[in-house]
């Protein structure tokens, strides 16, 4: 296995972790509530920030957040178009 096959594998690793971390914090906080719905995204963003101050690991988590909703970004355009095209060649 070469360097950064590695790297890569081991960045996905501490992502995984920290997702963790921050989705059971989330639980925590939901069963505090009386395990109240619709407050899952008010939980997430909490537990999240909660995790990442105590965490040495939050840049590369950012970091990695950010790379995946921008790659998610451009399959979603890239898909709006051919999408669009279709429809239009359908019409």
């Amino acid at each position: 296995m070469d360097i950064d096959t590695r790297r890569q594998k081991q960045l996905a690793l501490m992502t995984e972790l920290i997702e963790r971390k921050i989705r059971l914090h989330a639980q925590h906080l939901y069963d505090q509530r009386g395990q109240a719905e619709g407050l899952a995204l008010q939980d997430w963003v909490e537990a999240e920030s909660r995790v990442l101050e105590n965490s040495i690991l939050a840049p590369l988590y950012r970091k990695t957040r950010a790379e995946v909703s921008s790659s998610e970004e451009s399959e979603n355009q890239e898909f709006a178009v051919t999408g669009s095209s279709t429809s239009e060649a359908g019409a």
